[in-house]
């Protein structure tokens, strides 16, 4: 499927998303919100990729949206109508069954994807960008990125679900302090805060993170991946009791699975595993 706004690449079975707009920081359009959206699908869909990476072109990650488009909502119109009405329908059919409503939402379906998506965040990451990146199952930022909400020096909200996502992240008080002031914070205090899991150096950035990427294409089950993803984030909305029941019941359809025994056998004959997914 051919892009316009972003970049699409499969190469050592992870699927690298690009954000492609470097000239405006990769400020998200509706245009590039559908082509997320679809390439996210593909990779799923696709049995050669076991990984997703998701980052942006040039020196950011995503300045938030597009100026020209909040410009339009405030002054009314159709825009509004429009943008209402595409808030309301969500991101469009996803590849996954039985996934539930919380993971429906416009930007809230990345844990619908069942292979990990790790947001490679090289620069900017604010307003929406922001929002986005914490859908991402993991955060690595480059020591140049910078990170703010943005929402209420716009006089907007906590959008998209963050009010519910960033305090299970980084904590209540965190996530009111960057909601309340929208400051600008660096790599090294997103660090602190648990916002993101590594900072690397810009130099060796994205080679890092694909080191990262690698690890989990090659050497663990995706079938295990999957299973797990899906796992911890329905667990958000169980008790521990229920919790505990569906990993038994995972557990023992574990042991019939063939990479349960491929998993047993590489670690005995003390070789490479080959891992099939199923």
């Amino acid at each position: 499927m051919a892009y316009e706004q972003i970049l699409y690449d499969v190469s050592e079975r992870i699927a690298t998303l690009t954000l492609n707009r470097p000239d405006r920081l990769n400020a998200w359009t509706p245009v590039m919100e559908s082509e997320v959206f679809e390439a996210l699908k593909q990779a799923d869909c696709d049995p050669g990729v076991r990984v997703i990476i998701l980052t942006g072109a040039g020196r950011g990650f995503c300045a938030g949206a597009d100026l020209q488009s909040l410009d339009a909502v405030s002054t009314g119109g159709d825009v509004l109508t429009q943008l209402k009405a595409q808030l309301a329908a969500g991101p469009g059919e996803l590849s996954q069954p039985d996934v539930r409503a919380d993971f429906r939402k416009t930007y809230s379906y990345f844990p619908a994807i069942s292979k990990p998506i790790i947001g490679a965040l090289n620069g900017p990451t604010v307003g929406l960008g922001f929002a986005i990146s914490l859908y991402c199952d993991l955060r690595f930022a480059s020591d140049q990125a910078k990170f703010s909400t943005a929402f209420s020096r716009r006089g907007l909200i906590a959008e998209h679900g963050i009010s519910w996502m960033l305090p299970r992240l980084i904590g209540m008080a965190n996530a009111l302090d960057l909601l309340y002031s929208a400051r600008l914070i660096d790599s090294a205090e997103a660090l602190r805060m648990g916002l993101i899991s590594r900072v690397m150096p810009q130099s060796e950035f994205l080679a890092e993170v694909r080191s990262y990427a690698r690890e989990l294409a090659d050497k663990v089950s995706p079938r295990s991946l999957r299973v797990m993803k899906r796992q911890v984030y329905e667990a958000q909305f169980q008790t521990l009791e229920v919790a505990i029941d569906v990993a038994n019941e995972e557990m023992l359809k574990s042991f019939q699975c063939d990479d349960f025994k491929e998993g047993v056998a590489h670690f005995v004959n003390k070789r490479p595993p080959n891992f099939t997914g199923n």
